[in-house]
């Protein structure tokens, strides 16, 4: 009898790969589940090169579905070296020149020209083909959020990378619990049946979490460690109905 197909959804990264190397190193695989990563590779950590190369190989390798959406840091990266995006202005301020520094590049020596050619192709594709979100059965995985008052074929792309409070401290309409990274919390964000918030401020300290949909398994590991906690999280759903179910 096969195995149920598990998905495993990561929240932001922010260039700490070896906190991400050890989490994933952990979890429990089997070659039908899939990975889903909610964006933010880069920016503020120490090796957000590294970190875009542990996932490239660890795609080709796996053979497993893996599934990278965008965040907004990947966008200001992509403004700034001339490709579509937005605030690429911003960039340098939001933990960019951190980025730069991963690729062994000073932005104040550097023309974009050459920015640009230090990156490597494959990282450049990489950014510049992230999807916007993906859906997994009742979940919606984003960066940042929704607009809680617009169906999904309406929602822009600005609001999926970039909305916080709007959406964080309202419910929606849509039939689906949203999963999403881009705010830090100091634990994962509960708020059933509308949302579950997965960043929770690794760069700044605190874990890299994710999620386990089917079995609703959460794994962390903290800054710095290499432990991999496990806590099952079902009683989270028990305690508030979906309104469909009420």
């Amino acid at each position: 009898m096969p195995s149920v197909m598990r998905s495993y959804v990561i929240g932001d990264i922010h260039g700490c790969v070896d906190e991400l190397a050890s989490l994933i190193e952990a979890l429990p695989l089997e070659p039908r589940d899939r990975l889903v990563f909610l964006g933010d590779y880069i920016d503020r950590g120490p090796d957000s090169q590294g970190a875009v190369s542990y996932l490239l190989e660890l795609r080709q390798k796996s053979g497993r579905e893996m599934v990278f959406l965008k965040g907004n840091h990947e966008d200001m990266l992509l403004s700034f070296i001339g490709l579509p995006g937005q605030y690429g202005e911003m960039f340098l301020y939001n933990g960019g020149r951190a980025t730069l520094s991963s690729y062994g590049i000073a932005p104040s020596q550097s023309s974009l020209e050459e920015i640009r050619l230090r990156i490597p192709r494959a990282h450049v594709e990489f950014f510049t083909t992230l999807r916007t979100y993906y859906i997994i059965d009742s979940f919606l995985c984003v960066h940042a959020g929704i607009h809680p008052t617009k169906p999904l074929e309406a929602q822009n792309e600005s609001e999926l990378l970039w909305i916080r409070n709007e959406f964080i401290y309202n419910s929606h309409r849509l039939p689906y619990t949203v999963l999403f990274g881009h705010t830090p919390q100091n634990a994962v964000f509960f708020d059933l049946p509308y949302k579950i918030g997965l960043d929770t401020g690794l760069v700044y300290g605190n874990k890299l979490s994710c999620l386990e949909v089917t079995e609703r398994v959460l794994y962390q590991i903290g800054k710095g460690k290499k432990a991999v906690k496990r806590t099952s999280v079902k009683d989270q759903w028990n305690r508030v109905p979906h309104p469909a179910m009420a």
